[in-house]
């Protein structure tokens, strides 16, 4: 027999509610962890762990873990550009085009690792009121994993950071990350939800984070929006959904822009709203022909040449890594 819809005292007016089944408890997370195979680095002498880390949903992201010599804590950066993409291939190939880069920060004392993610389900970020968690179970009498929605590709990089909060050899105190284009975006959407040591967004493409308009009235050449006019991207951004997303974020982050790119605009937003909202954020910006710059990918040759806007991008950003990775001295949060 059907449960019989009840109302409470003084709710003349409202919709009756039906009486929640009774149900097991949500069955608990699994721990973060990874399976991982060595192998050595093209053109190096530090070689790779290339892992597969649990996510929220119990899926395995691949990345690949680089280290200095000696056991550490060492601190630790995180790589990526673009979207989630390639699976393992295109972690191993994102190594091998950064590897002498990569050798450069080890060198420095760090421990780098290059990360992957789920695909991009455009505009979902935008929709979720809540993140997934799990939720009981009224129906098998048993604790199934059951989740009350998506896992998005900002969520794999929380994943990974606390997988790496896990190895020996990493000061979990220490955590930062550098993302070009959506994984810029991506360490926004995470640094509003989970702490990081330090944030370095490279031309971050942030139209989610701050409800950039980016349907068919926004401007357009061919199938390319052209938001380099931050003042356009003010006026088509909801400012309410982007400070409320905004306000949690206790991360530094250093913003690098390029001075024409056709997102220009939104770079800059983010910059300004973060300044606005009284947060730790840094801007520089240059005139560079190539998206995602600072990154220094090894020519055909298997040399790295930096031209001089790479190797001052570098520095600055290295050393804001050292300012806010090196010296941390709070207590690890979650």
């Amino acid at each position: 027999m059907s449960p019989v819809a009840t109302r409470s005292s003084g709710s003349k007016g409202k919709k009756a509610r039906r009486p929640r089944p009774a149900a097991k408890a949500p069955a608990p997370e699994t721990a973060p962890h990874g399976y991982t195979i060595s192998k050595p680095v093209r053109g190096s002498r530090i070689p790779a762990d290339f892992s597969f880390v649990l996510t929220r949903d119990e899926i395995y992201v691949p990345i690949a873990v680089r280290k200095p010599k000696g056991a550490g804590p060492f601190p630790a950066i995180t790589m990526a550009s673009g979207n989630g993409r390639g699976a393992m291939p295109h972690v191993e190939q994102f190594v091998d085009d950064l590897a002498l880069m990569q050798d450069r920060m080890i060198a420095r004392g760090f421990v780098v690792a290059s990360i992957n993610y789920r695909n991009e389900i455009p505009h979902l970020y935008e929709t979720l009121d809540e993140r997934a968690h799990n939720l009981p179970d009224s129906v098998s009498g048993d604790r199934r994993t059951l989740k009350s929605s998506p896992t998005l590709d900002h969520e794999d990089f929380i994943a990974i950071v606390r997988y790496l909060k896990t190895l020996p050899f990493v000061d979990p105190k220490g955590i930062g990350a550098i993302g070009v284009s959506h994984s810029g975006e991506i360490i926004l959407k995470a640094s509003s939800e989970f702490p990081l040591g330090a944030g370095v967004c490279v031309e971050p493409a942030a139209h989610e984070f701050l409800s950039v308009d980016t349907g068919p009235a926004a401007p357009r050449k061919g199938s390319e929006i052209q938001y380099n006019d931050v003042n356009l991207v003010r006026k088509n951004a909801r400012k309410a959904a982007a400070m409320k997303r905004i306000r949690p974020i206790r991360t530094p982050i250093l913003f690098l822009g390029r001075d024409k790119d056709h997102l220009q605009g939104i770079f800059r937003l983010a910059y300004e709203w973060m300044r606005e909202a009284g947060k730790d954020a840094t801007w520089r910006s240059f005139d560079h022909p190539v998206h995602g710059y600072p990154f220094v990918y090894r020519r055909r040759d298997g040399s790295e040449r930096p031209d001089a806007i790479q190797a001052e991008s570098f520095e600055i950003f290295m050393e804001f890594f050292e300012r806010h990775l090196k010296r941390r001295r709070g207590p690890a949060r979650r």
